[in-house]
């Protein structure tokens, strides 16, 4: 009888990573607690890239306290589009992306029509903490709105898909781009039915994925598939994710970025307990990679170490 789980045994000689393990093993010896406002501050992150030659999407405005908010009517009337999200948050709670207008109405991609109070409205939640980790205060970030990058036209649906690296010791360990659907609404968000796609890290190509849970070949929607999806400049994006993950002072991170039509690979954000789904879009263990990279890491020590005689 065919069975549709895996005892623990199994999915540990598999290299899969579970929670508790990435906690223990790889979060707390390996994030300093310390640096975690570098991920979880998107203003602080920010920062750290453009300090480090590495480009972000551009800052339009941050509000930090209600009487900001007076300079949201002239930010509207001079920005076409724009995106406004909070500077805590987390799981893509509160981003709101605006892609147009409709008479004195703001339209987001998908179809949903804004008015000035409305988005003054959700400022003000934003800043009391709405959407931030913890429920503190917080601060508005109205930055450029990403234009996709025309490669994606066949693998997204009504937004913006993102590319999501886990680095480990500096060194990328896996890869998946999230790819927008009608399911979705737009999001690329796994959990409201975006596809994660597995990238191969050599050459930057989608190999399969998973939606809701099923293993796909194709685009649930436009029925493109999924090994024809090339992300571009992909020797960028791996660079951007590893000198990223330095400065951020983190052993163990998922860094988000966008591909830009104009400006290429940009980063989103970072997160220091990146989730573990994208195991299942590339149907491998991240424990199986990690150790791979420390053993590659332990032979490259032996190799540079000078010669010394051995006593016995």
């Amino acid at each position: 009888m065919r069975r549709f789980w895996a005892w623990p045994s199994e999915l540990k000689r598999l290299g899969i990573l579970g929670m508790n393990q990435r906690n223990a093993d790889l979060v707390l010896p390996l994030n300093p607690r310390a640096n975690f406002p570098n991920v979880d501050d998107k203003l602080r992150t920010k920062t750290l890239c453009e300090e480090s030659g590495i480009r972000v999407p551009a800052t339009l405005a941050v509000l930090r306290c209600q009487s900001d908010l007076k300079r949201l009517p002239g930010l509207l009337e001079t920005q076409p589009e724009f995106v406004i999200k909070p500077a805590r948050g987390s799981g893509g709670r509160g981003i709101i992306v605006i892609a147009g207008r409709k008479g004195r109405r703001l339209v987001t991609p998908g179809g949903k029509e804004y008015t000035e109070a409305d988005l003054r409205h959700h400022c003000a939640e934003i800043m009391s903490g709405l959407y931030s980790l913890g429920g503190l205060n917080d601060a508005v970030i109205v930055e450029q709105r990403i234009v996709c990058h025309p490669v994606f036209d066949r693998f997204a649906v009504g937004g913006t898909p993102d590319i999501r690296v886990i680095v480990y010791r500096g060194e990328p360990a896996m890869a998946m781009a999230r790819l927008p659907t009608q399911a979705s609404q737009g999001k690329a968000d796994l959990h409201q039915g975006a596809v994660a796609a597995a990238i191969d890290l050599e050459s930057g190509t989608a190999h399969g994925g998973v939606f809701r849970d099923r293993v796909v070949e194709h685009h649930p929607d436009t029925q493109a598939s999924l090994s024809e999806l090339v992300i571009p400049q992909w020797p960028n994006v791996l660079d951007f994710s590893c000198r990223l993950a330095s400065r951020l002072g983190l052993g163990y991170v998922g860094i988000d970025l966008v591909i830009d039509r104009d400006g290429g690979p940009l980063v989103l954000e970072a997160n220091a307990r990146p989730g573990l789904a994208i195991q299942l879009a590339n149907r491998a263990g991240l424990m199986a990679l990690i150790q791979r990279i420390d053993a590659a890491a332990l032979r490259e020590q032996i190799r540079i170490l000078p010669n010394s005689r051995i006593v016995g």
